[in-house]
């Protein structure tokens, strides 16, 4: 009954005064708001990363290829090592890898490449060789037909299947199943590294699949959406010419297992290589992410600090009104304790105001917040304009956190007004009345 009582007195007391109020909970108000805003953003950039990250792979993948040339001593030497990847290096990290989900040998060549259509039409673009695991390790949907098989792998067969862009470009809206289209690649074509490739292919494959669209990366630039995917035997036999693997991706089960996993793989790189695994390069995709996350958790904590300040002063704010009220109503507390009001009474009253006004302002600074948040995010996809769209990601974490931060104000800086109203005999308190 007593905690009751302290809240309704509490709620008489803000409405008689209610402009006093409302500006003293301004500075919760604008603090709170400010500081969910600013996770929002924060956390919204965090997604855009992480959704990056997904259009190549996911954060668990990193990419062993082979390196012409090392840095030793701060200069570049080359690599005399006559070691290559094979397709048997992917078989055996599969399966002597434990921490290993998936590896994946890929044969690039992003551009440059012409892909014609047997109704004529056609597109620059590039094509990655890979085998049947690739689709299932990158969690890439096929949108119409199938993708390639281990008998397509086993047979070299002819056949395709086209990113989203290329099937566009090629045939519109009709489906490409079945179609035949033609690869080939003009002889003064210059390769990724500067390097001339004087042969000319002309290939002919029936497409049969097509990937669902998965869009371009903010991060490298890249779409895999312009690549037509052909079975890695198929490149190394009618383009490339050799048995070698420059690259392989290897899927871990969780990104926490990249570090053991990658020591796996140089495990089983150098017992097939001659205990050798200089000849090779490791990328970890999550490495460049951590360093994102890094920058977005520093601004998250400068902005955040900056918010808190408003906090800090609406926490004075209240002080100092719960001071002008313990001085405007000495009378009510004398003669509250004349009736028998005991000091924990009074003490709770005051302390009672305090929070529930920190709680309501809040609860406005939340609204408030998730409002900005919005309203921030609109604002960045017209000032970045290399993102269609930034999310707002508010959680319910981050809510409660903003409410109790709010209470403990209200407790902290109500609690010497309170003490101070707690304090008063009540002769004092009708004296200075």
């Amino acid at each position: 009954m007593r905690i009751i009582e302290a809240v309704s007195v509490a709620i008489a007391a803000m409405r008689n005064n209610k402009m006093r109020s409302l500006l003293t909970m301004l500075g919760i108000i604008i603090g709170i708001a400010s500081v969910l805003a600013m996770i929002a953003i924060g956390d919204g950039a965090k997604a855009i990363v992480r959704q990056d990250a997904q259009k190549l792979g996911g954060a668990n993948q990193f990419f062993v290829f082979r390196m012409s040339y090392k840095r030793v001593n701060n200069r570049w030497v080359r690599i005399r090592s006559n070691e290559y990847l094979k397709y048997e290096d992917v078989l055996a990290i599969e399966a002597e890898c434990p921490t290993v989900s998936a590896a994946t040998p890929q044969i690039w060549n992003w551009g440059g490449v012409l892909i014609q259509a047997s109704g004529g039409s056609e597109v620059r673009a590039g094509w990655n060789g890979v085998d049947a695991t690739y689709n299932s390790a990158m969690d890439w949907d096929v949108k119409e037909g199938r993708f390639i098989t281990d008998e397509d792998v086993k047979n070299a067969s002819k056949v395709c299947v086209l990113g989203g862009d290329v099937a566009t470009a090629l045939f519109g809206d009709k489906s490409p199943l079945g179609q035949e289209i033609k690869i080939a690649r003009d002889s003064n074509y210059y390769n990724r590294w500067g390097q001339k490739e004087g042969r000319r292919f002309t290939e002919r494959f029936t497409v049969v699949g097509t990937f669902v669209p998965r869009g371009t990366s903010l991060r490298f630039g890249v779409s895999f959406d312009n690549l037509a995917f052909i079975p890695i035997s198929t490149i190394q036999e009618r383009f490339t010419g050799n048995d070698q693997i420059p690259n392989i991706t290897v899927y871990a089960h969780t990104v926490k297992e990249v570090p053991k996993a990658v020591e796996e793989v140089k495990t089983v790189i150098r017992k097939r290589h001659k205990n050798q695994d200089d000849f090779i390069r490791i990328f970890e995709m999550h490495a460049g992410m951590a360093q994102l996350e890094k920058i977005s958790k520093i601004i998250k904590i400068t902005l955040g600090s900056i918010a808190g300040f408003s906090l800090l002063v609406g926490g004075i704010g209240i002080m100092n009104m719960m001071l002008v009220a313990v001085t405007e109503r000495t009378r009510e507390i004398g003669l509250r304790k004349a009736l028998g009001a005991k000091r924990l009474d009074i003490l709770l009253q005051f302390l009672t105001e305090a929070v529930i006004m920190c709680g309501v302002g809040g609860a406005i600074g939340v609204g408030l917040g998730m409002l900005a948040g919005e309203g921030m995010a609109l604002l960045a996809v017209k000032i970045v304009r290399i993102v269609p769209e930034w999310p707002a990601v508010i959680s319910l974490q981050w809510i409660l956190i903003s409410v109790s931060v709010s209470a403990i104000i209200g407790i902290s800086f109500g609690l010497y007004p309170a003490l101070k109203a707690s304090s008063l005999t009540p002769i004092e308190a009708l004296r200075k009345a």
